[in-house]
């Protein structure tokens, strides 16, 4: 549910409002306009906009109900977008956002000279694998807490903020300690578990989406997350399995216009796993900034050959340089900033 106030309502009117919502213990969501603010109610239920007075209140305009399932991620509940602060690194904003580094943290000296790399290279988040969900049992699973050190590590030296995976409740206390923004990867999309507990905590989240998720399911896995009070979400693309076997999965593209237009979150393109071939992610990360997306994540590595994952699909330090130098015009040709 959302509260429109009136045109150029006083702050007084707004706080009252405000203050009878969270009396009725529920969470708000302050949308403020140039002339205009909008009150979201975060767990409200579907009695309450019968059950309340709001639009006897000073200052107030009307009340809608959100219609979507998934509400407080819906451009009903606001269509200011959601733009994520970290560390000064503006998500959802202007700026195309580039997180690129490895997909596992292998040791300290490769995780830092990749991370000088990417850095040098433009890059504004630093981006590795210190906890790994595999397929198979038997493949390097990551470092753990030994990783996460090596990664604050580069985030001294480098200054990037850093974006790693998350993958049980029970870790999530540890890796907030280390990241900037957490991780949820695709095989845990629908994890709800973790997804109530990552609501209750106040670090970004980075939500994949499953890689047999369907856009509707993307969004209310979102929402769980949301309507612990955790607004700060961010939702990405990084393809869906198909009957397609020329590439590793299907990159889906229609997904960012079409998220674009249902959420106000920013929306991120994974573009080495979508395709799982290097040689495919410069022209799929071009496609996805032209499509609308707020951020590009990738993965570089300085010896692909002898990745201990997901080799096929990483750059080579010189190879991400040059598309970062391909994607800048792409961005600016859409009238964005890289």
């Amino acid at each position: 549910m959302i509260i429109v106030m009136q045109q150029h309502a006083e702050p007084k009117h707004i706080e009252a409002v405000v203050r009878r919502v969270e009396e009725m213990g529920y969470k708000v969501h302050l949308s403020r306009g140039e002339a205009r603010t909008i009150i979201g109610i975060i767990g409200a239920d579907e009695h309450l906009l019968h059950q309340s007075a709001f639009e006897a209140m000073d200052g107030v305009e009307k009340t809608m109900r959100v219609m979507q399932p998934f509400r407080v991620a819906s451009r009903d509940f606001t269509q200011q977008n959601t733009v994520i602060d970290v560390n000064g690194v503006q998500i959802g904003g202007h700026k195309v956002v580039v997180m690129a580094g490895p997909c596992s943290v292998e040791s300290r000296e490769m995780i830092l000279e990749t991370a000088h790399a990417v850095k040098e290279a433009g890059a504004s988040i630093l981006r590795g694998g210190a906890y790994k969900p595999r397929s198979s049992p038997y493949s390097f699973q990551g470092l753990g807490e030994e990783g996460l050190r090596y990664l604050a590590e580069a985030r001294e030296q480098t200054g990037l903020p850093i974006i790693t995976e998350v993958m049980t409740p029970e870790d999530i206390e540890l890796v907030a300690d280390y990241a900037d923004i957490l991780q949820v990867g695709a095989r845990n999309t629908q994890n709800y578990a973790l997804l109530k507990a990552l609501g209750q905590q106040n670090k970004p989240v980075f939500l994949k989406r499953g890689m047999s998720s369907t856009i509707q399911e993307l969004l209310m896995s979102a929402e769980y997350i949301l309507s612990g009070g955790n607004m700060k979400v961010m939702v990405g693309e990084r393809g869906i399995r198909t009957y397609e076997t020329a590439t590793r999965f299907t990159f889906d593209v229609n997904a960012i216009p079409v998220l674009k237009e249902l959420t106000h979150l920013p929306v991120v393109a994974d573009p080495a796993h979508g395709t799982g071939k290097w040689n495919l992610v410069t022209p799929i990360a071009k496609a996805a900034v032209a499509a609308g997306a707020d951020a590009i994540m990738v993965e570089v590595h300085p010896d692909p050959a002898n990745a201990w994952s997901d080799g096929p699909q990483s750059l080579t330090p010189e190879r991400f340089a040059k598309m970062m130098q391909e994607l800048r015009p792409v961005a600016e040709a859409v009238g964005r900033g890289l």
